[in-house]
């Protein structure tokens, strides 16, 4: 894990890999609690012969749920200190580009692509790649926009 201290540590990283995460599994019980949580019970994320009939030969992920491990992955790539306090402050893009299957596993790399100063602090866009286990094609591509505080 990368340790960080100070907003001028991840500024001189701009251009850089932060790193990439260990493996997750994508497990049904996931997909399904996430259905739950987010009361998205759209039938290729739940029904095995739905998500057959459209091809993706059992149910998949939802986009957002993908999207949503982007928090935990950066907490596992990063530690960012020296700060009073640190904001996700939205998304510049997002691109779903591959189903993720259940069964499958995924991780994170992490590319601080900018930085700009705004009010207090920085403004940090932070490229999001999800990656499947044994794809050449990414499931996610999202750059996330960060902000620290001094």
């Amino acid at each position: 894990m990368l340790k960080l201290n100070g907003i001028d540590e991840l500024t001189a990283r701009v251009g850089t890999d932060l790193g990439t995460t260990d493996w997750h599994d994508v497990t049904q019980d996931r997909i399904t609690a996430f259905a739950h949580d987010t009361e998205d019970f759209e039938g290729i994320h739940l029904d095995p012969e739905r998500g057959r009939e459209a091809g993706f030969g059992g149910t998949i992920a939802h986009g957002m749920f993908t999207l949503s491990l982007g928090p935990k992955f950066l907490y596992e790539i990063f530690e960012m200190n020296g700060h009073s306090l640190g904001l996700n402050y939205g998304f510049d893009s997002v691109r779903f580009l591959n189903p993720v299957r259940v069964g499958s596993r995924i991780r994170m790399t992490a590319r601080l692509q900018d930085a700009r100063p705004i009010d207090g602090g920085y403004r940090f866009t932070i490229r999001q790649t999800f990656q499947i286990e044994g794809s050449d094609k990414p499931a996610c591509v999202a750059d996330a926009v960060v902000a620290y505080f001094h």
